[in-house]
């Protein structure tokens, strides 16, 4: 793209600024803040906004953003006396304040591609998930918190360009679409997207209220919405969380939709994309059956695209679930699989948190959950809405003993992710963070409640039995003892103290006498 402005050119392709048909030298640092004042003409740009950009949210002194701030002032013959170009709006931040046009690369001056409805060419969707992001829409009067409707959903590409599944279109593209109401379907169309955020930021008085809404590009309707308020005072806290809670819920609903086109299209005709999503549908339904199907499907998604990750992270996650839940006979041949799958997913893309999950767990069925924390950990720093990963933390931590902890990652991770098809063991972690710090009542009130949670398989009754046992209440411990066994004859303490790996001598022992107790 190229930015025309009084006699310069802002060319963001060759990344140079021209003058009268001469280039301007300028440091990378001094070009990425003039791009991004350029492209965020419409608006202030606060000085927060421009370190995040321009350093990366790098702690640096205000003397070294004014720094550049003064080199890309003198690269257009400006002052901060003049402020012809770039204005500075005391305490708050910078705007750039001249008329600009933009041009498509190689089209001549004044040859301009600015409206959003230019034609586009009809290519294929990229195989990949994909979404736009849009500006949402301003309503009430926003005062000096105008800029919360483009700065929450630059936040959230931001953050979405983390999921290493998902494609997102970069801002200077998206941010075109300001229309009160838009076309999603021509969206997809221009852009070439299957999906489409959208929201609107309104400001009655001192509260701020944000409506969030994700939609279908293919048949335009909606898949998803949430609102979230609170004192617009708070803002700077409450956007982000919200930035959070959309973006783990983007990794439900996203892949959820994908499974389900899936399954509507004919098992010859699955790429291997749709395989894969169609594997995590199964995956998530926890019974036999269904991860053997998950199975199928990922070695159909590897066989399709031998260098495709996360297909197999998924088959990882599968073996994973072959040997936790002693589906098949031979555990440890399961474990190394498990093994096996996750660490070719991590070779082949080593920055997808997934890949550094299901790596994480295969500890697990070592005995060895401390050994689990730097992979939970790195698929949290390059996630940090990850709910499965801070729900993954908060197991290691239980197993470990550390009951505050796994209490405080169990709670974030249900935060996060209030509809997970792993929210039954986020129930789980929180019951079992009560164990091992002796607070049995509390115990007993989250293991029913894991227990009696969607997906829940029959070691979550064991947990609910051994929290009644514990408490001190054996009728019902053994009630639970029996259900677990009429849903796994197989089920024993070396079973469960296989899955459920607790390191500390104190620990284990009070809990194998829990179980002796509820009669396992």
């Amino acid at each position: 793209m190229r930015f025309l402005f009084d006699d310069f050119e802002l060319d963001t392709d060759k990344a140079e600024l021209r003058g009268a048909g001469e280039t301007i030298a300028l440091e990378p640092q001094v070009f990425a803040l003039l791009r991004y004042l350029v492209e965020n003409r419409e608006r202030l740009v606060t000085k927060n906004q421009l370190i995040d950009t321009v350093w990366g949210g790098r702690v640096v002194s205000e003397s070294a953003l004014t720094s550049r701030i003064k080199s890309a002032r003198q690269a257009l013959g400006d002052t901060g006396r003049e402020q012809r170009f770039i204005r500075t709006i005391h305490g708050s931040g910078y705007r750039f304040v001249v008329d600009v046009e933009e041009a498509a690369p190689g089209s001549p001056v004044g040859e301009t591609s600015s409206r959003p409805d230019v034609a586009a060419p009809e290519d294929p969707l990229p195989e990949r998930p994909s979404i736009a992001v849009l500006p949402f829409r301003l309503v009430g009067i926003a005062g000096p918190y105008a800029a919360v409707a483009d700065a929450l959903p630059h936040e959230l590409i931001a953050e979405l360009s983390r999921l290493r599944w998902l494609f997102v279109i970069a801002r200077a593209s998206s941010f075109r679409f300001r229309a009160s109401e838009p076309d999603v379907v021509e969206i997809g169309r221009v852009l070439g997207v299957r999906y489409c955020l959208s929201g609107t930021a309104e400001i009655l008085g001192d509260h701020l209220r944000v409506t969030v809404e994700l939609a279908d590009t293919r048949s335009g309707g909606v898949l998803w919405g949430e609102r979230y308020g609170a004192p617009v005072e708070q803002i700077d806290e409450i956007r982000s969380e919200i930035v959070a809670s959309v973006v783990s819920a983007l990794e439900i609903q996203i892949p959820s939709n994908e499974a389900r086109l899936a399954r509507l299209s004919s098992t010859e005709n699955l790429d291997a994309w749709a395989a894969y999503h169609l594997g995590l549908h199964h995956m998530f339904r926890f019974s036999r059956k269904d991860n053997e199907r998950a199975k199928e499907l990922f070695a159909r998604a590897i066989g399709e695209d031998a260098g495709f990750a996360r297909a197999h992270a998924g088959m990882s996650f599968v073996r994973f679930q072959d040997a936790f839940l002693a589906y098949e006979k031979d555990v440890e041949a399961a474990g190394a699989d498990a093994r096996r799958f996750a660490e070719r997913s991590v070779e082949l893309d080593a920055m997808d948190p997934f890949a550094n999950l299901v790596l994480g767990r295969t500890f697990w069925l070592a005995g060895d959950p401390d050994a689990s924390l730097p992979w939970l950990d790195r698929a949290m720093s390059l996630s940090p809405s990850y709910a499965q990963g801070v729900y993954a933390r908060g197991f290691s931590n239980a197993m470990a003993a550390r009951g505050d902890a796994a209490e405080g990652d169990a709670d974030l991770a249900m935060s996060l992710s209030p509809l997970d098809p792993l929210y039954y063991a986020m129930l789980g972690i929180r019951a079992f963070s009560h164990v091992v710090r002796g607070e049995y009542d509390a115990a007993v009130a989250w293991g029913e409640r894991a227990a009696r949670a969607p997906g829940a398989h029959a070691f979550i009754d064991v947990l609910a039995g051994l929290t009644h046992a514990c408490a001190g209440d054996t009728e019902k411990a053994r009630a639970w003892i029996t259900r677990a066994l009429e849903r796994s004859p197989k089920i024993d303490q070396t079973a469960f103290f296989r899955s459920f790996p607790f390191t500390d001598a104190v620990i284990r022992k009070r809990i194998a006498a829990a179980l002796t107790k509820s009669g396992l």
